[in-house]
């Protein structure tokens, strides 16, 4: 998995509130407003998931051992599936306190401005409730709301703020968008209608915006690639926004019933042009969509393929006997942990793909 395919993904958070709404069975499509913060009932594999997970965070933050940072965004990725299952809530509020003392290390300081870390970063404050307009001493409501164009033909559009360039893409309008539209601020709206243009007719969203921010097209062009982790995304944190949006409703079914098509024999996903190949971040991203979008039992197989490639119950012997629920990229990642173990120059492919999969397995719970 290359490192820019690592630094695109995004944590899923809605995915357990949605579950009630779900569990109306396969072949129909239902969104709706998250149901009460009730946490559902655990599944062993879930739970096993959770919990390794929990253990990747040294006070509060993941660090990467490797390369000797502690790594924000992937932070935040695990305080969203330990949310979205509702498990380890303390170390949630940890994770939280401790993205509150990092936010201009992360989002970008003096005038630099990053517009998907600041969405991504909101979405999280109003997840766990801490103070989208006080978050470390930051209004991120605003800030992030300063990221949204007004200047045609890119109004709606995110941006970044920075000497190094604008790197801004549709994970991180993705975010934006959610994080606006719940805060109720009025660059939501521009931000969905630009958002909404992503879209390919095939129903998948894009990952890259036009190049060109003077070109009048600022939509989904014919040359444009699929990508499937953004569209499981877009279901997934949008979900529950269309009610007050019914805008989204067309949108969305579009998008799930890509998904669906998308899906392998065997439950699985591949991902976008960078990770083409089956994996538990995309199939995990794509099965907590079909869940979110009431497609039960096809997220229940995504959720079984996911948990095909957890460390389940490890013998002493082996070297991932510490590494109990812990879910491996792919096979061939699987195969080289139970002879090699997890060590720091693999453990950064094991917890992204451990905190963008967990999720997926409230799917296990679905009715057969």
């Amino acid at each position: 998995m290359s490192t820019i395919t690592t630094l695109r993904r995004a944590g899923t958070a809605l995915v357990a509130s949605l579950l009630a709404a779900s569990l109306v069975g396969a072949g129909s499509t239902s969104y709706a407003a998250p149901s009460p913060h009730v946490a559902p009932p655990a599944q062993p594999a879930l739970t096993r998931s959770a919990d390794w997970l929990a253990d990747q965070l040294t006070h509060g933050l993941v660090h990467n051992f490797q390369f000797k940072f502690d790594d924000y965004g992937l932070t935040a990725d695990t305080a969203f599936a330990l949310e979205a299952v509702q498990q380890h809530h303390q170390k949630v509020l940890a994770a939280r306190a401790a993205l509150a003392d990092h936010v201009t290390d992360y989002t970008g300081a003096k005038k630099e401005r990053f517009a998907g870390a600041l969405g991504k970063l909101l979405v999280l404050a109003e997840n766990t409730g801490g103070g989208q307009t006080d978050f470390g001493g930051v209004n991120l409501v605003a800030r992030t709301a300063s990221r949204v164009s007004t200047t045609a033909p890119i109004v709606g559009r995110i941006e970044d703020q920075s000497a190094f360039g604008d790197f801004a893409n549709v994970v991180g309008q993705v975010f934006v968008t959610r994080g606006l539209l719940v805060a109720g601020d009025p660059a939501g709206d521009s931000a969905l209608s630009f958002l909404l243009q992503q879209q390919c007719p095939a129903g998948f969203f894009r990952l890259n915006f036009t190049k060109s921010k003077t070109s009048p097209d600022q939509g989904c062009g014919a040359t444009s690639a699929s990508d499937l982790d953004v569209t499981a995304l877009t279901v997934i944190e949008l979900s529950d926004q269309v009610g007050a949006h019914p805008d989204l409703l067309v949108p969305l079914d579009n998008a799930t019933e890509w998904l669906v098509e998308q899906q392998k024999k065997d439950g699985s996903f591949r991902g976008g042009t960078t990770t083409s190949p089956k994996n538990t971040n995309s199939t995990g991203l794509a099965g907590s969509a079909l869940l979110a979008a009431g497609r039960c039992a096809k997220a229940q197989d995504a959720a079984q393929w996911v948990r095909d490639r957890q460390v389940s119950n490890p013998p002493k012997s082996s070297p991932l006997a510490d590494e109990k629920g812990a879910i491996a990229y792919n096979d061939p990642a699987l195969k080289a942990g139970k002879k090699h173990g997890i060590d720091k120059t693999t453990r950064d492919q094991w917890r992204r793909a451990a905190a963008q999969a967990t999720p997926s397995l409230l799917a296990l719970r679905c009715p057969v």
